[in-house]
């Protein structure tokens, strides 16, 4: 009613010296590039790093705890479950994944900034690797994962299966609400531990990451967004993916074959 901005609501200011700042950014960069690194192989990279300062694995742990990552889970564990959420099978094991909005899948994850830390969100069409809708977020509220739900429904109809892990963002009531009123869309989660089950959005992760995120800097949400935005428009649009047959996601995604539906 008053018109403001959600984001600006949930805001919770993330204060945080310049060392802790570096530490975390460099400890993303390390684990995106070796997820299979625990918290005393990262603390012995970080010290060859000469960066003035000694880090013991100790602090290395409390930080990666603080971004939700551990070695040998190639994805951030952002999304934290709740027991008294419900849950679904994973529902992809052997399906071949032939059409568009055949199956979508969504994931969150971690975004430095000078100012801390935001999250995105995406949705993408497995199919075409078309990002179908995004989000990003000052916090791990439910309600920015829902605005990307609702975007992705409203522009693009609604997928056969959508796929998710176990987290609070997309087991809760009001996630769950939106994907039950369709009335079509199958869940489909991730078992525990099973990091490769949403494969094609860990892959979107590397490339935002390193052809964007590591190669400038974000001061705060609002650029993270601007600048965000402008990428996920480049990879749907411009990037070409040797899986595609150097098409772009958004080449694949329109091109409607005979008999689909939307």
């Amino acid at each position: 009613m008053l018109g403001l901005n959600r984001s600006n609501v949930y805001y919770r200011p993330r204060e945080g010296n310049s060392e802790k700042l570096k530490l975390l950014r460099l400890i993303d960069e390390i684990y995106t590039r070796s997820p299979y690194y625990g918290a005393r192989r990262i603390a012995a990279e970080l010290n060859r790093m000469g960066l003035g300062f000694a880090i013991d694995r100790k602090r290395v742990r409390r930080l990666m705890e603080e971004m939700g990552i551990e070695a040998l889970y190639p994805k951030p564990k952002l999304s934290r479950s709740d027991k008294g959420h419900v849950k679904y099978p994973y529902l992809l094991k052997g399906v071949e994944i032939e059409r568009r909005n055949q199956v979508w899948g969504t994931d969150i994850t971690y975004i430095p900034t000078n100012k801390g830390h935001v999250y995105l969100v995406a949705i993408m069409d497995w199919y075409s690797r078309y990002v179908v809708s995004w989000e990003v977020s000052n916090s791990l509220e439910t309600y920015f994962c829902v605005i990307a739900l609702e975007r992705a429904f409203r522009r693009h109809g609604y997928p056969d299966i959508f796929n998710s892990d176990q987290g609070s963002q997309y087991t809760g009531e009001e996630f769950q609400n939106i994907l039950q009123l369709s009335g079509r869309v199958r869940v489909s989660m991730d078992g525990r531990g099973r990091c490769m089950d949403n494969i094609f959005t860990e892959r979107l992760w590397r490339s935002i990451k390193y052809e964007e995120v590591y190669i400038g800097e974000y001061e705060n949400l609002a650029h993270a967004r601007e600048n965000l935005g402008r990428y996920l428009t480049f990879y749907n649009e411009c990037r070409l993916h040797q899986a595609l047959g150097y098409k772009t996601p958004a080449e694949v995604y329109f091109a409607k074959k005979k008999g689909e539906h939307d």
